[in-house]
């Protein structure tokens, strides 16, 4: 709005500025956030260091040029300012990386989920970890310095000759082919080093904690991530608002790499992965028993509540997959097969157009709508669970592989319901109570999100929003909607032909695995032409529920591995006793021990092996081996054992054998789902 000023008798634009407790401030033109905050007190003054205007995060000092709505960040604002924090530490790292070896190139350098990273063209070597503690030396001279951070709006071809002359080619080549009306400016460092970026940032480098932060590794990376460019050197670290979240951060790295599950799969001769089959997994017998334990676990569970286990085909023709929109949508990460291979010798038939091509599945609902389309249904056989242990693949990129957490190859707890739309709710509650109990029973705690409609989606505005307005209404009625479960909205964030609810377990170091779903879908039942006869005899679509809980087995035992540190729950340990002998005149007692508990249903093993029982113990813990039942001569004179529970504090207990055995056959029994 435009007022006349009667002190100063000229002409001014005063902006009416909305804080968020709906108090409405009037300032001139050019007023920044900083001086807002000024103005309404100096603690304020002091603990902003950003603002949200119109919900979009800037600069502190960026001044106002419009009406607006006005919320001032600071530290308690967690997620902005390790945001800022992180971008800050990616410039000054930059910084620090030209000053110490001249003719580097600058490249990239954001903020990522832990920490920062950026990439440099050095001018003569490669970047090794070794020169990262003088990096971080300088880094803190920087940030102890408290340069201002300043933005400046630069004209396109001023900078791109600015990186030119200064010998960036890789600066020059980006914004050369920034769009023509984008605004394009650069952050100042003091008045000596500047960095083309949107922002924003904090006010100065002073801002931030200099023990906050850490380099953690230096790798290779391609410009602009294709492998026919040039090769940088890529920094990463990790920032956080303060060196207590640091020391967290360090010692919750320090604890995952004690789970990493590849690990512990070698020591507990799990499994193991090799070139020849990329991103799929060698089961060795004792990482199938957990398999199998846990599918027989999920048998139990999915037949209590009433589903169908079928199974279906592993390839399936391109025009199924055409059909459903996953051809389109999806196919560059499915494995395409032609349908017949020509003999080259007699010049066998010709393949020719997509009708020829068949591909391996990547997820299993096409042909769960396959087996539903199988004879009339009616409104009474609904709602129709079908459940499926169905093996996929997807082509994921070897770079992207990593242990069980992501393969090629991998086995779904999936399942679809077919309902009616006034059945839907109750089954996604139903759901939604079924996945409670699993989760409690691994020991996890979760949170539940819904995942909204992404900007490319199949179905109508109408479909999205009803579909969505069924998940919250069904996830209200398991109580579930709650901060307790830590229920949030994600928007954009759902599949393209389906709205979802995701499970986010957290595990025992805090970190969060997104493991089960159930989604909405109107769409592959009309794409794939499913229907059933209604009450009012007029043929009608059913509504698709797709939904898992563990995700796929692989995952979700590479989940448990890491959560228990490999000390499984006595159910799920592939060997659940060792008895071992301290001396061969034990022998025959030991093997009438193992006889005795494999009798009672446990998974039990000897150690006959000349050894000192030390040694033995050593071993059969790093081997994550529940109970080491001891035997020497007086345990079996006595028709005792000394028992030694991993993890356990207080040595050994001595029980008789048959307590021994009925104590640990009641422990081995699995959770009841049924």
């Amino acid at each position: 709005m435009i007022r006349f000023n009667q002190r100063r008798s000229v002409m001014s634009v005063l902006l009416s500025i909305t804080l968020p407790d709906g108090s409405v401030r009037e300032v001139a033109s050019g007023t920044t956030p900083a001086e807002i905050a000024a103005s309404i007190g100096p603690g304020l003054a002091k603990a902003a260091i950003a603002a949200r205007v119109d919900g979009e995060l800037v600069d502190i000092s960026r001044p106002l040029n419009a009406d607006a709505s006005l919320a001032l960040v600071t530290a308690r604002d967690e997620a902005d300012a390790l945001e800022l924090a992180r971008h800050d530490f990616a410039h000054i790292l930059a910084e620090a990386v030209q000053v110490l070896f001249p003719g580097t190139q600058i490249t990239f350098g954001p903020s990522t989920e832990d920490g920062f990273y950026y990439d440099f063209a050095p001018a003569e070597r490669p970047f090794t970890d070794e020169d990262l503690p003088a990096i971080e030396a300088k880094m803190r001279e920087i940030i102890a310095a408290d340069k201002p951070l300043r933005r400046e709006v630069v004209a396109r071809d001023a900078l791109i000759a600015q990186w030119r002359a200064a010998g960036e080619s890789f600066k020059a080549e980006w914004a050369a082919e920034l769009p023509d009306g984008e605004e394009l400016s650069v952050y100042w460092s003091g008045d000596n080093w500047y960095d083309m970026c949107r922002g924003p940032h904090l006010a100065s480098t002073g801002k931030l904690d200099p023990q906050a932060f850490k380099l953690m590794r230096v790798s290779g990376a391609y410009w602009r991530g294709d492998q026919t460019n040039a090769m940088l050197s890529r920094i990463y670290g990790t920032g956080w608002l303060n060196k207590k979240q640091l020391d967290a951060h360090l010692f919750r790295l320090e604890e995952a790499a004690k789970r990493d599950h590849r690990r512990i799969g070698q020591d507990m001769d799990l499994f193991h992965l090799q070139q020849e089959a990329h991103g799929s997994v060698f089961w060795h017998p004792k990482g199938y028993i957990i398999w199998r334990e846990l599918e027989a676990y999920m048998r139990r569970a999915i037949d209590g509540a009433g589903y169908r286990e079928v199974k279906t085909p592993q390839v399936m023709d391109a025009r199924q997959w055409e059909q459903s929109g996953h051809w389109g949508k999806y196919r560059e990460n499915m494995f395409v097969i032609p349908d017949e291979v020509p003999n080259t010798e007699d010049e066998g038939p010709v393949i020719s157009g997509e009708a020829d091509w068949m591909a391996l599945k990547p997820m299993n609902c096409p042909a769960h709508v396959l087996i539903f389309r199988q004879g009339i249904k009616s409104y009474r056989d609904l709602p129709l669970r079908i459940y499926e242990n169905g093996c996929c693949h997807r082509n994921e990129p070897h770079g992207a592989l990593h242990g069980l957490m992501r393969v090629r190859q991998f086995t779904q707890d999936d399942a679809h319901i077919f309902c009616r739309e006034d059945q839907i709710v109750d089954e996604v509650r139903a759901f939604c109570a079924l996945s409670d109990r699993i989760y409690k029973d691994f020991g996890f705690t979760y949170s539940i999100k819904l995942a909204l409609r992404p900007e490319k989606r199949f179905g109508t505005d109408a479909m999205w929003d009803q579909a969505e307005n069924e998940l919250r209404a069904a996830v209200v009625a398991a109580g579930l909607a709650t901060p307790e479960y830590g229920w949030e909205e994600l928007p954009g964030e759902g599949a393209f032909y389906a709205p979802k609810l995701e499970w986010h377990l957290t595990d025992a170091i805090g970190r969060t695995w997104q493991v089960g779903t159930i989604q909405s879908d109107r769409v592959l039942p009309e794409r794939l032409d499913a229907s059933y006869v209604a009450e009012d005899g007029a043929k009608h679509r059913p509504v698709m529920l797709h939904r898992a809980i563990f995700g796929s087995y692989e995952r979700f035992i590479g989940i448990l591995i890491e959560h228990f540190a490999g000390k499984l729950p006595l159910w799920l340990a592939p060997v659940q006793a060792v008895v071992a002998t301290i001396v061969s005149d034990a022998d025959d007692y030991a093997r009438t021990v193992v006889e005795k508990l494999k009798a009672a249903g446990i998974r039990a093993e000897i150690d006959l092996r000349n050894e000192k029982i030390n040694y033995k113990v050593r071993e059969h813990s790093l081997a994550k081996v529940p109970n080491l039942l001891v035997v020497g001569k007086r345990e079996a004179d006595e028709s005792t054992i000394a028992l030694r529970t991993l993890g356990a504090e207080g040595g050994q207990s001595v029980l008789s054998l048959d307590d021994a055995v009925a104590s640990l056959a009641k422990q081995a029994l699995p959770p009841d789902i049924s």
